[in-house]
């Protein structure tokens, strides 16, 4: 299987796999000596969203995104990197999450632009 992206490819955040995604950081996060510049979002299972209001996921509310984020990034970030995050970039983020939880018959739909 051909893993590099073919020439025009419009997004360049999806991944092969339609439940991970990767975020290029316009702000990357530092961790001591080592800089993150990139995430890779897998898709949630449901018991990585306990404890969290699925309405308030889907709304990108700061406090959600700061609980199911370090779930499900590679590499995994800390609640404290998510709450010192660039807003460009957590917002990138929140789309993401709130696009994995929608139904596939949604993103027909209403395809990402």
């Amino acid at each position: 299987m051909d893993k590099h992206p073919q020439p025009g490819a419009e997004d360049k955040t999806i991944s092969a796999d339609e439940n991970t995604q990767s975020i290029e950081l316009d702000t990357p996060i530092k961790r001591g000596t080592s800089v993150v510049n990139s995430l890779a979002l897998r898709k949630p299972a449901a018991g990585e969203l306990r404890g969290v209001s699925l309405v308030e996921l889907m709304q990108m509310d700061v406090q959600s995104l700061s609980k199911v984020l370090p779930r499900i990034s590679t590499p995994t970030l800390t609640e404290h990197e998510v709450l010192g995050m660039d807003p460009a970039d957590l917002v990138q983020c929140g789309v993401t999450v709130s696009g994995f939880l929608l139904q596939k018959s949604a993103k027909v739909a209403f395809p990402a632009t």
